[in-house]
């Protein structure tokens, strides 16, 4: 460090700033001078540390909640950076998917896929593309004026046909590992969307409702072969009574005893599980007969409803009772019906006996049959429940609230559909995505084995497939043979079609293109290939990003395997089971690694009370307004310092207040004093004596200086924002202002003419340090500081604290026996 030798001069300090205008006027410097630009290029051959931006979509504002997971994601790569590592930071948009086309959708005045459909996709999917990027300049103006450095000139896209064909090359990477299948099998479905949906996005969606729990009787068709009186019947228990119509079968438990009871109340003989026998009926009710399940497999009973079994039930065995272990006797009455379209069960075990699938509603959600038709699937339930008093079969019925999912995007209730979809197999791989898990570091660490772990060890194929129309096409041609191949590149794709324009720098490869893979078919081997006419599930977009991003393989090959897998990432916690878990997935299936090293789960943003922020309480906050009262900073500072990432926050204008009050003008104030007392003294600070030679207080301050040193370096590199944080603003409120400051004033103004310089060069040290490692947690801050307070006594210092080198930790100024004695008398 070189100090001037002349008598140092700082600018005069404001004494009451507002530290939003001076945000402002270092962004116009950071600007001007490139200073992210050149942070890059001076640590380009420094160690590598990897980040990946998660991408959102631009076509909503940016609120609160994004200035959360943007702190997390700047602190890192700031501190990397000035540690001398290499960061390079590409940020990516997600413009594919449900979102998008809802909003598209709302704004067009459509309201179901048929009506899309007679727009046009082409003409839809153009108006999706025009509305992606809505709001793309107020995410740039918020991205910025945040602090928060990512390359925005240079961004990945979903849409981008590069990044779709490296999309293509790691689906058909799955195909030829005999991951990818397709499946007809009941899956959840939005009826609102016409799509189904992944069981992670199933896990985001579900919302407490009352449903309708009911018994209902099945007479048996020949009681006498079971040697029970005419009228016998199984009871049976569901809470979906709006699927009785398309019932085709019973199930049992095979390991259970069943028991015929006489009804108390109606005298009719009920067969029901042994041991919910009392609870039902009481303790004192007469058994009849009891079975063991193996005597009451296949034995029929008379059908509750006959529509649809005509035309999709014809020569099939229908209305008896099957066994499976799924039933259980803790609630209900051990027994279940079987509508094998509409349960993932159902269909399993209906196929195992050959019940025929009736889909007695269609993809929109409406009933087919009965008195019923053209009703939505659950508004159903309450007049077949009176359809079925009226005819003497409802034993019993209540209702009780449970947890029921919705879709995650419009929030209409999912019903299990029986549909075909493409999947991948990742189950196959389920031991491995559990052990390379395990090498994850998570913030907090219980997520490994909690609500991550717990969702892989439940783990389920993924539902690749959307029947929707603005995403990646699925890049599976098929023949009606069933025989299928897997389209790895556009190269390919000409070649099997004979279509050079797929080459072409304007292919558009997204559905409803003029000439575009709707309507490529290739012949092969005598057989018609077709398109599968799918999208796939945007989460496979955004968990393809390490790749996709760089257009791998086709180009930048060395650059994405020196990136990958990232060294870090930070989302909020909810992308556990999105993001997450989708780049675990794939870079599992793909590449057979972890996709991130590390990873920061941050927690919930409440407002000032607790409460969760919803336009319709009016309790959201604008992040605009926190910046124009406070700055950027002071609400960056407030995501650090208040709770650790994990832990939900309560966030508004009084709390970010009370935490800018007790940082920010404790440091600003500190600053503040030693600028018009050196300006008043004008020391030379080159003069000071040596460390060693000044008094006590001095240097145990020096001491303290090194030790924060020290914690803030160990705890940021343990990705702890909040532990870093609080040491910083322990030392600054308590060391440095609340004691050393105030208890050296009189060393500060040479009444008779004789400068302390071992006073002003220890104050010096210490906010040196101070804005040094302040600068990733406020950058803005940090850097006004450093423009007067480093650069006017070292004019040879970095042009920005952004281009600074991390303070490193002098073990020779730690003095931990004077830090004791002081601590002793503090």
């Amino acid at each position: 460090m070189t100090i001037r030798t002349d008598k140092t001069l700082f600018a005069p300090v404001q004494q009451n700033p507002k530290f939003p205008e001076l945000e402002l006027e270092t962004l116009k410097f950071w600007r001007e001078n490139n200073v992210f630009e050149r942070s890059l290029e001076q640590t380009k051959d420094g160690p590598l540390f990897s980040f990946y931006e998660g991408p959102p979509t631009a076509n909503g504002q940016p609120g609160i909640h994004h200035v959360q997971a943007r702190s997390f994601k700047d602190l890192f790569p700031r501190f990397r950076t000035m540690q001398g590592y290499f960061v390079p930071r590409k940020a990516g948009w997600d413009t594919h998917g449900l979102p998008v086309e809802l909003g598209v959708e709302k704004k067009l005045g459509l309201n179901s896929k048929r009506e899309v459909e007679a727009y046009g996709i082409g003409k839809f999917n153009a108006q999706c593309r025009e509305s992606v990027f809505e709001y793309e300049n107020e995410w740039r103006r918020f991205t910025e004026r945040m602090g928060y450095w990512v390359n925005l000139d240079d961004p990945y896209m979903t849409l981008n046909k590069e990044y779709i064909e490296s999309v293509w090359w790691s689906l058909k990477q799955l195909d030829e590992k005999g991951l990818l299948y397709k499946g007809f099998r009941v899956a959840p479905y939005c009826p609102r969307d016409g799509t189904t949906l992944s069981n992670a996005e199933v896990s985001e969606g579900y919302k407490d409702i009352q449903d309708p729990s009911v018994y209902i009787t099945l007479d048996l068709a020949d009681p006498g072969k079971l040697g029970l009186p005419t009228g016998s019947a199984f009871l049976f228990w569901t809470t979906t009574p709006w699927t009785v119509p398309y019932n085709a079968g019973i199930t049992l438990n095979p390991d259970f005893n069943y028991v015929a009871v006489e009804d108390p109340q109606g005298g009719k003989v009920l067969i029901v599980a042994e041991r919910l026998k009392a609870n039902l009926f009481g303790e004192d009710a007469r058994v009849v007969k009891s079975f063991q399940a193996r005597e009451l497999e296949r034995v029929s009973y008379l059908p509750l409803y006959r529509e649809g079994y005509d035309a999709e039930g014809e020569g099939k065995p229908v209305w008896f009772a099957g066994l499976d272990g799924y039933v259980t006797d803790t609630d209900g009455s051990g027994i279940v019906p079987n509508s094998p379209a509409f349960g993932e069960d159902d269909l399993r075990v209906g196929l195992k006996y050959d019940f025929p699938v009736v889909v007695g509603v269609d993809p929109e959600g409406k009933h087919r049959f009965g008195p019923w038709t053209g009703m939505f699937f659950r508004d159903a339930s309450t007049p077949v429940i009176r359809d079925l008093r009226a005819r003497g079969h409802l034993w019993r019925d209540s209702n009780f609230v449970h947890s029921y999912p919705h879709c995650w995007r419009c929030g209409t209730p999912l019903m299990y559909y029986a549909t075909e979809s493409w999947y991948l197999n990742n189950t196959k791989l389920k031991a491995r995505l559990i052990e390379l898990n395990q090498s994850i570091d998570w913030h907090p660490p219980h997520i490994r084995n909690g609500r991550y772990g717990g969702w892989l060890e439940n783990l389920l194929d993924w539902n690749l497939s959307r029947s929707r129309y603005w995403g990646t096409p699925l890049p599976v041609w098929e023949a009606e043979d069933g025989e299928k191949h897997v389209v790895g590149s556009y190269a390919e794709l000409a070649e099997l079609t004979g279509q050079p324009h797929v080459l072409a720098d304007d292919f558009d490869p997204h559905r409803g293109v003029a000439g575009g893979v709707d309507e490529l078919t290739f012949t092969r081997n005598g057989k018609l290939f077709r398109r599968v006419p799918y999208v796939i599930d945007v989460w496979y977009d955004s968990g393809s990003m390490p790749f996709a991003q760089y257009h791998y393989p086709f180009e930048n090959k060395s650059v994405f395997e020196q990136r990958f897998p990232a060294d870090y990432i930070a989302e909020a916690i909810d992308q556990t089971r999105g993001w997450f878990n989708s780049l675990h997935q794939i870079g599992t299936m793909v590449f057979d690694s972890v996709a991130y090293k590390s990873v920061i789960c941050s927690g919930h943003i409440l407002d000032e009370k607790g409460l969760k922020m919803s336009k319709s309480k009016g309790n959201i906050v604008n992040p605009w307004d926190v910046f124009e009262e406070y700055g950027a900073d002071a609400a960056r500072w407030y995501m650090f310092v208040s709770a650790p990432p994990e832990l939900s926050r309560r966030f508004g204008m009084n709390l970010v207040g009370e935490a800018f009050r007790s940082y920010f003008l404790t440091l600003w104030n500190t600053y503040s004093f030693f600028v018009l007392y050196a300006n008043l003294d004008r020391p030379d600070l080159s003069s000071a004596p040596p460390v060693q030679d000044r008094p006590e207080v001095d240097r145990w301050l020096l001491a303290k200086v090194q030790a924060l040193v020290d914690t803030v370096t160990e705890r940021l590199e343990n990705l702890d924002p909040t532990g870093s944080s609080r040491a910083l603003q322990a030392f600054v409120t308590e060391d440095l202002s609340n004691w050393y400051v105030r208890r050296n004033r009189r060393r500060f103004w040479a009444g008779d003419g004789t400068v302390d310089t071992a006073a002003y060069a220890t104050l010096y040290t210490a906010l040196k340090t101070v804005t040094l490692l302040t600068a990733p947690f406020t950058p803005f801050l940090a850097e006004t500081l450093y423009q007067n307070l480093v650069l006017s006594a070292e004019p040879d210092a970095p042009a920005s604290v952004h281009l600074a080198k991390w303070p490193q930790p002098d073990a020779a100024a730690l003095n931990a026996s004077l830090v004791s004695e002081m601590d002793a008398v503090l």
